[in-house]
C-alpha cells in the first residue's frame, strides 16, 4: 500500500487486538507502518533521544501511519512486533548480533527476522477488549486481579526500579516492583499499601511461580529466542537483543 506517496505495510500484532477496547484502533489487530527514510534515520542518531532512552519509541511514533494510535497504550509484545516489522522494512530480514555464549566468549549470531514466531498464548477464556484478569493463587487460594503491562506502565516500572537501585544497591528490585505495578487488587482490595505489603511479605514463592506461569499463557509477544553456534561450534539458545543497535546494520555509513 501507499500513504502520502510512502509505501506502507500492515504489521500483525501478537495480541490480535484482543486486549484493547473496541474503540481503540489497536483492536483491529494490525498496524499500518511506512518504510523508513533518511528522516527516520536522523531520529536513530539523536544523542539526546538515545540518552533519554526514548529513541525507539520516537521512531515508532513516526513510522505508524494512524496518528490516533497511542504507543503508550500498546502492550509490550505488540510494540516488539512493530520494532521487528520496522527493522525488516528498513534494512531487510537478515540481522547479525553480538552475544556472550555459555562459555563466556563473545561471538556473532545471525537470524532471519521473518522466522521469529509469536509466543503461544491461550485466549479461550480471556474476555475480548479487556486488560484485566483474575487469578486464584493455588497454595493460599487468595484472589489477585492484575493487568498486562503497556508501554506506559513499563516506563513507570523502569523509573521506579532505577530509583530503588540507588537506595538498595545490593538488591535487584525489578521482580517485586513489577508485581506491585501489574497487580491491581488483592482479595478485592485495591489499596496500594495493601498490595505492596502483600508482594513484600505475603506472596509465597510457590504462588508467585504459579502466577508467572499463568502470565506466560496469556501474554502476547514475539519469541526472540534463536539457535546459534557458540565459540566451540556447538549449538545453544540465545535471545536476540532489541536495542538501538537493532537498527544499525554494519553496512551503514
Amino acid at each position: 500500500m501507499t500513504q502520502n506517496n510512502f509505501p506502507t505495510e500492515f504489521i500483525e500484532l501478537p495480541s490480535k487486538g484482543h486486549f484493547y477496547p473496541e474503540d481503540n484502533p489497536l483492536s483491529s489487530g494490525k498496524v499500518e507502518m511506512k518504510y523508513m527514510t533518511a528522516k527516520e534515520e536522523d531520529i536513530l542518531t539523536s544523542v539526546n533521544l538515545i540518552q533519554q532512552g526514548i529513541v525507539l519509541d520516537k521512531l515508532l511514533e513516526t513510522l505508524v501511519v494512524d496518528k490516533t494510535i497511542k504507543l503508550e497504550d500498546m502492550l509490550i509484545g505488540d510494540k516488539n512486533a512493530l520494532l521487528v516489522g520496522a527493522r525488516i522494512l528498513a534494512y531487510g530480514k537478515n540481522y547479525e548480533f553480538n552475544y556472550t555464549d555459555s562459555l563466556g566468549e563473545k561471538v556473532k549470531g545471525k537470524i532471519d527476522l521473518t522466522k521469529l514466531k509469536e509466543a503461544e498464548i491461550d485466549l479461550s477464556e480471556v474476555e475480548k477488549g479487556q486488560n484485566i484478569f483474575n487469578f486464584t493463587l493455588p497454595k493460599t487460594e487468595r484472589q489477585i486481579t492484575f493487568k498486562l503491562p503497556t508501554v506506559n506502565l513499563e516506563k513507570q516500572i523502569s523509573t521506579e526500579v532505577e530509583a530503588l537501585k540507588k537506595v538498595y544497591k545490593d538488591v535487584e528490585p525489578d521482580f517485586s516492583t513489577r508485581l506491585k505495578y501489574v497487580i491491581v487488587s488483592v482479595d478485592g482490595n485495591q489499596d496500594r499499601k495493601i498490595i505492596n505489603n502483600f508482594v513484600d511479605n505475603e506472596f509465597l514463592s510457590i504462588d508467585s511461580l504459579a502466577f508467572r506461569e499463568h502470565l506466560k499463557t496469556i501474554t502476547p509477544d514475539i519469541d526472540f529466542k534463536t539457535e546459534v553456534k557458540n565459540s566451540q561450534g556447538g549449538k545453544e539458545t540465545a535471545t536476540v537483543p532489541i536495542t538501538v543497535g537493532f537498527f544499525w546494520p554494519e553496512s551503514r555509513v
